[in-house]
């Protein structure tokens, strides 16, 4: 997308959840998940590219020994319509008999988020415990949970903290609504 149509965006988005609301969300998030796992050295893994924008602002909240890794599964590559599922990236390091903390931008139709945890499971991860910044209230059932969920939102396109439009803004540290999405 041209910078001048990004900024256009921007300018005519609505403000969903403001940049303190996502700091308290994470604060919370980092809480609740030390709790759960602070005992588990658990193996943090991060869906790319939306998740890096939360993985940045929660792991200095966690204060417990874990390692860190990635992979990349996508269904909307740059576009606002979501495809099969398509990885990427595997995790380089090994999940069998781990306790696996899988972070994520948003919870949407939750398909791409359940064909990972399923694959996660399938390699012999123990245990596949989901965070998400985000959920989307879609009012219809998802293929999973989340365990951990910072903020909800609307039915609506969203970009910011990690969540892009057409490839743009994945680095506001607020949440906004394309205008007539």
């Amino acid at each position: 997308m041209a910078p001048e149509e990004a900024r256009r965006l921007l300018a005519e988005a609505e403000l969903i959840r403001s940049a303190e609301e996502v700091a308290q969300a994470i604060d919370r998030l980092a809480a609740e998940i030390s709790a759960r796992l602070g005992e588990t050295n658990p193996l943090v893994l991060t869906v790319m590219t939306g998740g890096i924008f939360f993985a940045g602002q929660l792991l200095p909240r966690l204060a417990f020994p874990l390692d860190c890794d990635y992979l990349h599964a996508t269904r909307y590559r740059n576009t606002t319509l979501g495809r099969d599922s398509e990885w990427i990236a595997e995790p380089r390091t090994p999940v069998a008999g781990r306790t696996v903390l899988l972070l994520d931008d948003i919870l949407d139709e939750g398909i791409t988020l359940a064909a990972i945890k399923q694959r996660l499971l399938a390699q012999g991860a123990k245990e596949c415990i989901t965070a998400v910044l985000t959920e989307k209230q879609l009012g219809r059932a998802k293929p999973i949970s989340a365990e951990f969920v910072g903020l909800t939102l609307p039915d609506r396109y969203v970009f910011g903290c990690g969540m892009d439009v057409k490839g743009a803004w994945r680095n506001l540290p607020e949440i906004f609504a394309v205008k007539g999405l």
